[in-house]
């Protein structure tokens, strides 16, 4: 059910020119309190949440629509509502290892394609910073551990979580240093310019490596090369990294 679910939506998604979905949420619904996924997760049992996910990932390949899975590495029992303020949680690496990354990794064996980190900070894991900025989560985990190799994409970085604790210049490079390959900016149109200024700055000063920042848009333009349709003959609207 989930897989025609998926694949008939992709369908109506592609017929309208939608090539992407940042669907499906992963999310295991652990706290019954979290308001904030609520009933977008599948559901309480990382086996049938893992499932169901799979499913729909297959179902939007097989119609051509890029599938994103979120919000690693798992915001089902958070209180806190990152779009408000920064949720922490007391998760030890082997709880999300036995729990939460269940479904993400069963997404990622389905070729999920895209994933998105949440902005959510581990004391345990990394006490610093959160998912979405460490370089742990991201590089380490994601990257390497759960060997992911499709495009990592942040929340919305306009986000209250992160915008409490970092400047909107500080928030695009830490980001990027972390190992995102693409950043998310959905309500405020004056934080993207912003972003590629400070990003600018950090490359000039060395904070960000310029070689990594190539290699990132390089794997952007593949991607696309890859999965949409006549992304070449579409010119520069479909290949801006």
């Amino acid at each position: 059910l989930s897989f025609n679910f998926s694949q008939k939506m992709g369908a109506e998604l592609k017929s309208v020119g939608v090539n992407l979905d940042f669907a499906p949420c992963v999310d295991i619904f652990s706290n019954p309190q979290n308001q904030v996924i609520g009933d977008r997760s599948f559901g309480t049992d990382p086996e049938h949440v893992g499932k169901h996910a799979s499913a729909i990932v297959r179902g939007f390949i097989k119609s051509e629509v890029i599938a994103c899975v979120k919000h690693f590495p798992g915001h089902g029992n958070t209180l806190l509502d990152s779009h408000e303020d920064l949720p922490k949680e007391n998760a030890d690496l082997k709880r999300l290892e036995d729990f939460e990354l269940i479904p993400f990794k069963r997404s990622f064996k389905a070729r999920v394609q895209m994933c998105m980190t949440s902005h959510i900070l581990f004391p345990n894991i990394d006490p610093k910073y959160p998912a979405t900025l460490s370089e742990f989560f991201v590089k380490k985990l994601l990257k390497e551990q759960c060997r992911f190799r499709g495009l990592v994409i942040t929340d919305d970085l306009d986000m209250k979580a992160l915008t409490k604790n970092y400047t909107v210049e500080q928030i695009p490079v830490l980001a990027l240093k972390a190992g995102c390959d693409l950043l998310l900016y959905c309500n405020e149109p004056l934080s993207p310019p912003k972003a590629l200024e400070s990003i600018i700055e950090a490359s000039a000063q060395g904070v960000l490596d310029i070689k990594e920042l190539e290699q990132k848009a390089q794997k952007i333009l593949e991607f696309k090369k890859e999965n949409i349709p006549n992304a070449l003959t579409l010119g520069r609207i479909l290949i801006i990294p």
